[in-house]
């Protein structure tokens, strides 16, 4: 039986499928469809040509709940609040993550103030009832919400995350009376999406989930029921932003945990070649149509954390998300990404870009800007006959046309200058991707290994590994264009539950401690038996502490391990906290008081990997050569060997230039740079030796 993974990229929809029993893999890339994400989904399974009667699971990563929200294109959303807090979503934060920003313009929020609705009740922090709710209160409000013609409803009261006792009641009132009123509107209560504190960013991650809940129910069960009609009698399942997987039941009604589905699946797949080729400290680079994404992998272990925020930048503090997030950063630059020329005469690259509709001008189909792809065409390091293995027809004559009239033309440069221009600022893109996630949190790029994939991940790394010092680069054996999918089909069944209680680790709070991770293991538990079906002794459970030096408003995520629950562990667990600080604060005050804040837990159901097999190939590297290609690189125009990748034969070092080709993407080995391909497929880059 097959388990099949499918990925959404702004240009292409990816389907890796796997059988566990055989080890026989078959991939799929297909356009994706930006209006109908479904209809992209659909046709890259019917073009598998699978027997979906043979297929025991499907694993989806999409974009839709992000871009949604970026957008701005979900749901009507009808927010009941706390009596006096009417204003939680406007008034936001009274700090500003940056006091000289001059251009910083406060998010505007999703639910307007017309459509937020007051309700008399009150929940003390100490999660004591102060003033019972008001049925009545709910009741009215309802109607007015109604008339207002709302499509979701979100339920928010003060301090709900100490107890939910109010949200759960007036949920049960505003559900019988849609019932009786015949209506179909979801509702999302702040509790059940997170038990942790900060009345904001609590608030803002409910309604963002009620925001696209109903266009992601209805997306979800447009593909299970064409997926159904092929025969499929499976199970469904969705990645989660936490690096693992749950079922599409749980995603309709908490989509917001699925905010970075598909990007996600990329760093579990590079764990597992990291693994494989003996590194444990990698940055893992996803180069895609439309954007780059990093994230910097210590000890094989992904950085989680459960603070996301949706749309920040520079000048932009974002929308804040309270869920669990693997970290990750995203910058707007990838094959089709736009090369413009800005106010003051500068050419630049992305964030826009053209995406799959219409693409990039040499895709033929109505594209008229400049993308990096078009510059990849037109100096030769992308050959227009071998996109998709030659299934995509790529036109260079229109690539040249569109970069000449809009930048060369402005610079008074050759066609080849101005592409080369813009290759060059899309690889500084790249790397400054790397740079945030590494340089700036006090991580050294050169104590890590770059695993590069995507379609255009292989283009960038060896030109980031240049910038930044890396010595190692791994291209993946799996092919790098459908390296997301395939890492979908890695992803364990995965649940988070975070519950905020403030408390100061002493020995005489110890079985304070014990009794609230207890708390929390039951609720993550009892998800895995609701919404899985699975039972709990199949779950394996991990914990974690967001932890703080008291009077600190900023916490640090610690693992907590076992041992460090009892009288003696204690002190290692403030040990590790400290030294976890110091990497993140450069600084240690160990004579203060420590404090958990949240009490993380994390469970876990572990699902059979794809077996990666020794792929040994025999021969000479001159049997590998396609073509000597004519490419501009670096000012001026070179020969460089063209190899099909699939023939270069294992264990020979061969030195660069050189480009290496695959029907999914193109890698390229500067004139500094060596290359072998391991027992796996794998392509190990590194600087020459001597």
């Amino acid at each position: 039986m097959y388990r099949l993974g499918v990925d959404i990229g702004g240009a292409f929809t990816d389907l890796v499928a796997y059988d566990d029993e055989t080890g026989d893999f078959v991939w799929v890339k297909g356009e994706t469809t930006p209006k109908n994400p479904a209809e992209g989904v659909l046709n890259t399974v019917e073009k598998s040509k699978l027997d979906m009667s043979k297929v025991s699971m499907v694993l989806h990563g999409q974009t839709l709940v992000i871009n949604s929200i970026i957008t701005r294109s979900g749901a009507k959303v009808g927010l009941f609040t706390t009596k006096g807090h009417r204003d939680v979503l406007i008034l936001q934060r009274a700090n500003r993550r940056d006091i000289y920003n001059f251009r910083y313009k406060k998010p505007e929020p999703f639910v307007p103030r017309r459509l937020t609705v007051e309700v008399r009740e009150r929940i003390g922090g100490d999660g004591g009832v102060i003033e019972p709710l008001h049925p009545e209160d709910v009741r009215q409000g309802l109607e007015k919400l109604l008339k207002e013609g709302v499509e979701s409803i979100c339920i928010s009261f003060l301090n709900s995350y100490a107890n939910p006792t109010h949200e759960i009641e007036a949920k049960k009132i505003i559900q019988e009376e849609l019932e009786k009123k015949g209506f179909d509107i979801p509702i999302t209560t702040s509790h059940e999406i997170t038990r942790e504190w900060y009345e904001y960013e609590r608030t803002n991650t409910a309604v963002l989930n009620a925001f696209v809940k109903p266009k992601m129910r209805a997306y979800l069960n447009i593909l299970e029921r064409a997926i159904r009609d092929m025969g499929f009698k499976g199970a469904f399942y969705s990645m989660l932003s936490n690096g693992g997987m749950a079922s599409f039941d749980f995603v309709k009604e908490y989509p917001i945990y699925a905010v970075e589905s598909g990007p996600i699946a990329g760093v579990i797949g590079g764990i597992a070649i990291a693994e494989l080729v003996g590194e444990k400290n990698v940055i893992v680079l996803d180069g895609g149509s439309t954007t780059t994404k990093a994230s910097l992998v210590e000890n094989l272990t992904p950085k989680v954390h459960s603070e996301y925020h949706v749309g920040r930048d520079r000048f932009n503090p974002g929308y804040p998300v309270k869920v669990p997030v693997i970290e990750i950063e995203e910058v707007g630059n990838g094959g089709t990404s736009i090369a413009w020329i800005d106010a003051v005469g500068n050419l630049r690259v992305g964030p826009k870009a053209m995406g799959a509709d219409p693409g990039p001008a040499c895709y033929g189909k109505g594209g008229d800007q400049p993308t990096v792809t078009d510059a990849y065409v037109i100096n030769g390091l992308i050959n227009p006959n071998y996109l998709l293995g030659g299934e995509m027809r790529i036109y260079r004559d229109l690539a040249i046309e569109v970069v000449k009239e809009k930048i060369a033309d402005h610079f008074n440069v050759s066609v080849e200058e101005a592409a080369e221009g813009i290759i060059k600022i899309a690889n500084e893109n790249a790397a400054n991707a790397i740079r945030i996630i590494s340089v700036q949190k006090g991580y050294d790029p050169r104590d890590f290994t770059l695993i590069a994939h995507g379609g255009s991940g292989p283009m960038f790394a060896p030109f980031i590994a240049q910038d930044l010092e890396i010595n190692k680069i791994v291209i993946p054996a799996i092919p790098p264009g459908v390296f997301s999918a395939w890492g979908m089909l890695l992803t364990d069944i995965r649940h988070d539950v975070l519950v905020t209680h403030v408390v100061e680790v002493n020995s005489e709070n110890l079985e304070d401690i014990k009794d609230l991770f207890s708390n929390a293991d039951e609720r993550l538990l009892n998800v895995f038996e609701k919404e899985e079906g699975i039972p709990r002794e199949e779950v394996i459970s991990f914990h974690y502490a967001d932890m703080r030096y008291k009077g600190q408003e900023h916490t640090v995520k610690v693992p907590v391990h076992t041992t460090d629950l009892s009288e003696e562990g204690l002190n290692s667990l403030i040990e590790r906290f400290h030294q976890y600080h110091e990497r993140a604060y450069d600084f240690r005050l160990p004579q203060s008081p420590v404090q958990i804040v949240n009490f993380h837990s994390v469970g876990v159901v572990k699902v059979k990997r794809p077996k990666i097999y020794e792929n040994l190939v025999e021969g000479h590297p001159e049997d590998a050569i396609k073509e000597d290609r004519k490419v501009f690189i670096n000012g001026d125009y070179s020969v460089l060997p063209v190899f099909d990748r699939q023939k270069i034969p294992t264990g020979v070092t061969i030195g660069g230039p050189a480009i290496l080709e695959d029907p999914t993407s193109t890698v390229l080995v500067l004139d500094f740079q060596e290359f072998v391909k391991d027992k796996y497929g794998n392509i190990i880059i590194t600087s020459r030796r001597g």
